[in-house]
């Protein structure tokens, strides 16, 4: 008779099968030994009844601890009837010895051991069968899989090459914050700027820059985006330092080139069918050869006198006349090469070396660091002529280059979703001036007509901000107390600093026009002054208040246009040209790090 739920590999079991020859059972007590008679279980079936379906749950309890812990030893190791492993006992060479017998429930539990050959291979066959039932997928990497290799990539498997080596980098702002972050060697100029917007939660317009700042050399410049921020940093002494700042000037002269480029100081070596309005065009094929010619004061080594010289700038490199304003070509020599060289601006040339004006520029080697002597220092007349060269320093060391780092982030917006609102700066070409009077708006084309709209928006402004004042109530935030502070929140205000300041700032972040900044003035306390750049030229305007009805107003125009608060006035002058030379454009930011 066999059991319910046991296999057959456990009845052919030979100790099994022992068992059963020594103690045979008979017709008339198909039972065998140990286990109840038929006249028993008849006198006692409702106990019994009770002890089989205990017996059969407690055999397959048994069965499924036997199978787990079988395939977790090996087949050749006994198990004790308590359940655990004969290690440190000796195996009997005799005759096996009659176990006593116990009870049906006993022996159900203190299971004998026994071999589980036929679930073993009855596993391999079905593991089997799935591994060939899926399809053969190659391995792509059959190289790390060698017998030579282990499968799996260990940490010092890669070349020192593939590995991403990481370094650290401070990052100063201009209010003299730092921070320090973590880039990858391959991280660009770029990248680490894009960072710093995230990490800082600027308004990202693509103008942010990283600057190269040498104190004690008095040198600095505006990295190109392409360039490696590790590799630059290796070519910097113990005191310099990366600046982050605007600078919206970066690829301006790809928009105006005639602006950065005058006519007089550009000539071709050879003919060509480019004209003025290919002027990019000949500077970005390197087939083609520009030249830039000039005058500037030129520092002699080793000595503190400036002299005049006639200079122009080849692909080549920068030449320089022997004979000081000569421009016979066998009197030039050269004076720096383009390949192994950056160009700087002197940020204050005049009391560091002396120089005869503030628009001074440097072309220092990529391995000097601290030692002045093998600088190479210019001055141009005036802010244009300096621009000028250091352009065309760019643009025939890089070529293309530049282009390119232009287009990048104009793909970039062009890939954006129609849905998504782009963050950028108010520009001109997106402002125009609206009337809204009728049912449908408008576009105003009429100069004198916007103008007028412009008049009527600003009395507008006067009647709303005077309705608030009559309805509001006295509070600490009242209009009027609200309108003489609340400008000290915007980026555009700069507080209390000087006029020398404001213009420092207007050059460092980029003459381009339309750049504008405000502040306190230092003439009239309670008056303030918006600085304007136009035409790479910064002029400066004072914003008066006046009072009418009690109310204080603020104006640029001696009261004609008059504004509740500075908001609205650097709103509305975004919009309206007015009485300035160009609207508001870009306003020059200062970020905390």
């Amino acid at each position: 008779m066999a059991l319910a739920g046991c296999p057959d590999s456990f009845l052919h079991h030979p100790y099994y099968q022992d068992k059963v020859e020594q103690a045979p059972r008979s017709q008339q007590d198909p039972a065998g030994p140990g286990l109840p008679t038929q006249s028993d279980r008849l006198a006692h079936h409702q106990e019994d009844d009770v002890d089989l379906e205990a017996l059969v749950n407690d055999m397959n309890a048994s069965l499924e601890s036997l199978y787990s812990a079988c395939s977790m030893q090996s087949d050749t190791v006994p198990l004790l009837q308590n359940g655990q492993h004969a290690r440190s006992q000796p195996r009997a060479s005799g005759p096996r010895s009659v176990q006593p017998q116990v009870s049906p429930r006993q022996r159900v539990q203190r299971s004998q051991p026994v071999h589980i050959l036929a679930v073993r291979r009855l596993q391999e066959e079905d593991q089997q069968f799935r591994t060939s039932s899926l399809p053969a997928i190659p391995n792509p990497f059959p190289e790390l899989c060698g017998p030579g290799s282990p499968p799996v990539l260990t940490p010092g498997s890669l070349p020192p090459s593939q590995a991403a080596a990481k370094q650290d980098v401070k990052v100063f702002s201009e209010d003299g914050t730092s921070k320090v972050v973590e880039i990858l060697a391959d991280m660009t100029a770029r990248d680490l700027c894009q960072l710093l917007v995230y990490k800082s939660h600027c308004v990202d317009d693509n103008s942010w820059t990283l600057v190269e700042h040498h104190p004690h050399l008095g040198l600095e410049r505006c990295l190109e985006d392409h360039e490696l921020v590790v590799q630059v940093e290796s070519t910097m002494a113990s005191e310099s330092k990366f600046l982050f700042r605007k600078n919206y000037a970066k690829y301006e002269f790809f928009k105006n080139p005639m602006n950065f480029f005058p006519e007089q100081m550009v000539t071709w070596c050879q003919q060509s069918n480019g004209s003025q309005s290919q002027l990019l065009q000949n500077f970005l094929n390197s087939s083609s050869c520009p030249e830039i010619q000039g005058f500037l004061h030129v520092k002699e080594l080793g000595k503190k006198s400036w002299k005049k010289l006639y200079v122009c700038l080849r692909r080549s490199g920068l030449y320089c006349s022997t004979k000081g304003t000569s421009k016979e070509p066998r009197h030039l020599q050269l004076l720096a090469d383009l390949e192994d060289s950056n160009i700087f601006s002197l940020i204050a040339g005049r009391k560091q070396y002396s120089a005869p004006t503030d628009h001074g520029l440097c072309i220092k080697p990529n391995k000097v660091r601290n030692e002045a002597k093998e600088l190479r220092l210019l001055c141009a007349e005036d802010e244009q002529t300096r621009t000028c060269w250091m352009t065309a320093f760019r643009l025939l060391k890089y070529g293309m280059l530049l282009y390119q780092n232009y287009r990048i982030p104009q793909q970039r917006k062009a890939l954006l979703s129609p849905f998504s609102t782009p963050v950028r700066s108010v520009s001109e070409n997106s402002l125009v001036a609206m009337d809204f009077s009728g049912q449908t708006g408008r576009v105003i084309e009429n100069p004198a007509e916007a103008q007028s709209a412009a008049l009527e928006e600003g009395h507008a402004w006067r009647k709303r901000s005077t309705r608030m004042n009559i309805l509001g109530s006295q509070s600490p935030l009242h209009p009027s107390t609200l309108s003489t502070v609340i400008h000290r929140t915007q980026h555009w205000f700069h507080g209390r600093i000087s006029r020398e300041e404001s213009h420092r700032i207007i050059k460092q972040q980029g003459l381009v026009d339309g750049l504008f900044l405000l502040r306190d003035s230092q003439s009239n306390p309670k008056a303030f002054v918006l600085t304007l750049c136009h035409h790479q030229k910064i002029k400066n305007f004072q914003i008066l208040p006046c009072e009418d009805d009690g109310q204080t107003f603020f104006s640029l125009d001696d009261g004609n246009t008059k504004f509740s608060d500075l908001i609205q006035l650097v709103d509305f002058y975004q919009l309206n040209k007015g009485v300035l030379p160009c609207k508001l454009k870009h306003h020059c930011i200062r970020v905390a790090l």
